[in-house]
């Protein structure tokens, strides 16, 4: 079983979209995503600054245009993989891949998303930061103990911790032993309770979505690392996951369980396929991060 991975925010840098421009049809595909998400994707992927880019209303929808993207020059090259799954925002451009909702509903969806998670970081001052080793039970202590949450649990010897920017500076000054606290690049406390303002205006955006369908591949979700059997319930648990953690090792683990014989990383790439190099030992890792990767990619799926 091959999986392709939709990454989540955080993997955006600036100028990354520029080659995937150079594709036939890919243009017209990003102008479209621009005028469902409300961004300037394109503007965005090509002369935008990393501050500018960091901006969780605009680096959402620019995340799960790029994958989508090159999603579908991987199709153009590969039949498709036989499930998929979404790191945070990237589980919307899952759905999309599943054919659970159309593209356009999924930009429209992600372009909400961002702006209703940047209003809600907006209440309080909040970022997020990687806490890279230790033993789990005294780093989740730590997290506590510091007046944080954990907020992706990403396998591979890595949790997220979330919460106000004074508290997350503590925590870097007293590290769980053995580890290292590294303040990541987003713009506030995702998939925590500092989120609960952004599930109203979200399931807003769910309740108008057209055509809702089931799965057509083994679609995993990140709440817990199950897999999801109807659109319906996919998108509930869309809702939920603003505000609950990540549960990347989960789905890593349910990856494993199935047979997994590879990993396919979307655009933005890198973040997801690292986390599978070390939490998944052995199993062949593409990460798709401009055009000249996708012959790769195919092969692994071929």
């Amino acid at each position: 079983m091959i999986v392709a991975a939709f990454p989540g925010q955080g993997s955006q840098t600036p100028g990354f979209l520029s080659p995937w421009l150079e594709l036939d049809g890919a243009r017209e595909r990003l102008e479209a995503a621009s005028d469902a998400a409300g961004v300037d994707l394109i503007a965005a992927g090509t002369e935008w600054d990393a501050d500018r880019i960091r901006d969780t209303r605009v680096a959402q929808p620019l995340i799960v245009a790029a994958s989508l993207v090159s999603y579908e020059a991987l199709l153009s090259r590969a039949g498709a993989p036989a499930g998929v799954a979404g790191h945070s925002v990237g589980e919307i451009g899952a759905l999309v891949a599943a054919g659970v909702i159309a593209f356009s509903d999924g930009m429209r969806l992600v372009g909400d998303r961002g702006r209703a998670m940047a209003e809600a970081a907006a209440l309080v001052d909040t970022g997020m930061s990687a806490v890279v080793g230790g033993v789990e039970e005294q780093v989740l202590q730590a997290i506590s103990d510091a007046g944080l949450e954990p907020a992706n649990f990403n396998g591979g010897g890595q949790i997220v911790a979330a919460g106000p920017k004074d508290a997350l500076a503590s925590l870097a000054e007293n590290a769980p032993r053995g580890s290292r606290v590294v303040p990541l690049q987003v713009a506030g406390a995702f998939h925590t309770s500092y989120m609960g303002a952004a599930a109203a205006p979200l399931q807003a955006s769910v309740d108008v979505i057209g055509e809702v369908g089931d799965p057509a591949v083994t679609l995993w979700t990140n709440s817990d690392g199950t897999t999801v059997e109807t659109g319906t319930r996919a998108l509930e648990l869309v809702v939920r996951q603003v505000s609950h953690p990540v549960r990347w090792d989960l789905c890593m683990a349910s990856f494993a369980d199935a047979g997994l014989a590879g990993l396919v990383e979307l655009a933005p790439a890198g973040a997801l396929a690292g986390l599978a190099r070390r939490g998944l030992r052995g199993v062949p890792t593409v990460a798709v991060k401009t055009p000249d990767d996708l012959d790769a990619a195919a092969a692994l799926l071929a």
